[in-house]
């Protein structure tokens, strides 16, 4: 039962970092930038916030659900000014295209940013109940023990899909010219610019 259950999170986490959005971007232009550990860094804090994400629709942790949706207008913002801040900063500052350190400051604020991304996207706690739902996994687990193992599966299948794509992306590196590179970070720039715009703008349509 609790392979069975870690095996079940596992599928729901990599289903939910698998879609291409603002974070899968962010994280390429990282791993073109910066090296594969940047881009894991980066990715990391997305599966942490799947993995808040998973737990709350996991558990039914329905009065956090309902804040979170209710505060909708402020999160959609939020997350919408992060990413134009940050695609702008990648037009502003071609990237050197040396690998970054293991840690320190910078891998750091990869971390925060990707994960305040998907936190303050309210169309990840819908997508969690989604597949959590479409996977049978509301309800089935049985105490506290065994809503861990779900949520550790999550937790493990969100990180594997971010290291698989960190570890593509920094393989692709090695082949590319550098002018290509440059490209590329700004093609990547441009697309998290429009992506805050897409998510600023869509508040319009939901208020006609």
């Amino acid at each position: 039962m609790p392979s069975y259950l870690f095996l079940r999170g596992l599928a729901i986490g990599f289903a939910l970092a698998a879609p291409v959005g603002p974070v899968g971007v962010l994280c390429v232009r990282r791993a073109l930038a910066d090296g594969r550990h940047a881009a894991f860094v980066a990715g990391l804090g997305a599966a942490f916030a799947d993995t808040f994400y998973g737990a709350v629709a996991g558990l039914g942790l329905t009065v956090i659900s309902s804040f979170l949706v209710s505060h909708n207008i402020f999160l959609r913002v939020t997350g919408g000014l992060i990413l134009i801040i940050l695609g702008i900063r990648s037009l502003r500052m071609p990237a050197a295209f040396e690998a970054a350190p293991a840690c320190g400051p910078g891998l750091l604020k990869d971390f925060i940013s990707t994960f305040l991304i998907t936190l303050t996207n309210p169309g990840t706690i819908l997508a969690s109940m989604g597949v959590f739902a479409a996977l049978g996994a509301f309800g089935q687990h049985d105490g506290v023990g065994a809503a861990a193992i779900l949520i550790l599966g999550v937790f493990s299948g969100s990180t594997l899909w971010w290291l698989i794509l960190s570890a593509a992306a920094s393989a692709a590196r090695s082949r590319l010219s550098p002018r290509a590179l440059n490209l590329l970070n700004s093609g990547s720039g441009v697309l998290l610019v429009l992506f805050g715009l897409g998510i600023i703008g869509s508040l319009a349509f939901n208020c006609l």
